[in-house]
């Protein structure tokens, strides 16, 4: 197994991480990444292998578990009660429950609201040149995600915070200050979401909170904890994901000159489904390794621990004809940008809807819209988002 060194923070990695990809890729499917101390699967068939292999998984097996620092006790509260970061038989059960309160039919009956936050946004876009990321983007998914949850509109900005303060753990980039933002927020959400879950015991309303409360399968509920984490993954995952893919998405078409001519929801979806193929937001999920196995001819260990690239398995040729192309129009194949298995995203359907309505309707509404500044990607590694997106309507 071959041993690569790239630091992920190097400028030039963040904004272009596709050709270290290819490189590694053309070496092997499974390599040694030095600056993170671990293996890590860069072609799309191991990267799909082992997201649906069940002697991997997020939970570090019970002889590497670490006492959590004091100084993060708030932050890992709400982490250990995520599913996200569970395996079975918790991550079933909290999985089920939350399937139980996160429909498909109440997915799917947010388009109109959706349709017309966009409306409003746009509306109120200044005028000139002006940052899609503040302006819409990050706008779009935190006000859907604060109404789904019940949460008063005028929360979004403080939501954002929180979510921006806890998200920046999985970075890179991640120091002590990081480290104390993050529980500072955990401890601020927790409190704030205590609260209001409380609020809703009192009075049930027709929101996710409710609707998590109410829900149980086989004599199971969520407990205050897990209420409470699960209603911060909601918000976590399903912000950051849909930030990041609509702004590299718009950079995308923008970039290779796309003008779309959507003419039925089939097209739409191409598009959607080709920006996530092709510059996904997560480019890294790590699974722990429960007992000796074999990945991509490379052999692994209990207590390894191995990176999922996302991102490099999107660019495959042993997958996709010319993957460095932006092409809507490319025969549809499964990609992994929300992962695969058991743990594949529980928000990819209302992700898909927003994104879908999202460009639909800004493309309409502008249909000249061209860039006015050369984009720049922001070092947020493992995530893979923009830092602007300067646009001109003209």
């Amino acid at each position: 197994m071959a041993e690569l060194s790239q630091s992920p923070t190097d400028p030039g990695f963040v904004q272009n991480p596709y050709p270290f990809y290819a490189e590694a890729r053309a070496r092997g499917a499974v390599h040694q990444w030095r600056d993170y101390g671990i293996h890590c699967a860069f072609s799309h068939a191991a990267v799909n292998a082992a997201l649906r292999d069940s002697r991997m998984g997020r939970e570090a097996p019970d002889e590497l578990k670490e006492p959590r620092p004091a100084h993060l006790r708030d932050f890992y509260a709400i982490d250990d009660n995520s599913m996200l970061e569970l395996e079975a038989p918790r991550h079933t059960r909290l999985r089920m429950l939350v399937l139980h309160a996160f429909t498909a039919r109440g997915i799917a009956g947010l388009a109109p609201e959706i349709e017309a936050l966009c409306h409003h946004l746009i509306d109120a876009f200044p005028e000139g040149d002006f940052d899609l990321l503040p302006q819409y983007a990050t706008q779009v998914p935190v006000i859907v995600i604060a109404r789904l949850l019940g949460v008063p509109d005028d929360m979004a900005d403080r939501l954002l915070a929180w979510s921006n303060d806890m998200v920046a753990m999985y970075q890179a980039r991640r120091d002590r200050a990081i480290e104390d933002g993050a529980n500072a927020a955990a401890r601020e959400f927790s409190a704030f979401l205590a609260d209001y879950i409380a609020t809703r015991r009192r009075t049930p309303s027709d929101d996710l909170i409710t609707r998590l409360i109410a829900a149980e399968a086989d004599g199971e509920k969520l407990s205050l904890d897990e209420l409470i984490a699960t209603c911060v993954l909601v918000l976590n995952a399903g912000h950051e994901a849909t930030v990041h893919t609509l702004g590299n998405g718009v950079k995308a078409m923008l970039e290779t000159g796309m003008r779309p001519e959507w003419t039925s929801d089939s097209m739409i979806d191409a598009t959607v489904e080709e920006i996530l193929r092709f510059d996904p937001p997560l480019h890294m999920f790590t699974r722990w390794v429960y007992e000796d196995l074999e990945i991509g001819r490379s052999p692994l260990r209990r207590g390894d621990r191995i990176g999922l690239l996302l991102g490099a398995a999107g660019r495959d040729p042993e997958m996709w004809v010319d993957p460095d192309r932006f092409d809507p129009n490319r025969h549809l194949k499964p990609h992994v940008a929300f992962g695969a298995g058991r743990h594949f995203c529980v928000g990819a359907p209302l992700a898909r809807l927003e994104l879908r309505i999202a460009l639909q309707v800004l493309f309409a509404r502008l249909p000249g819209l061209r860039l006015a500044a050369s984009p720049r990607y922001a070092n947020l590694y493992h995530f893979h988002g923009l830092e602007r997106l300067m646009l001109c309507a003209q």
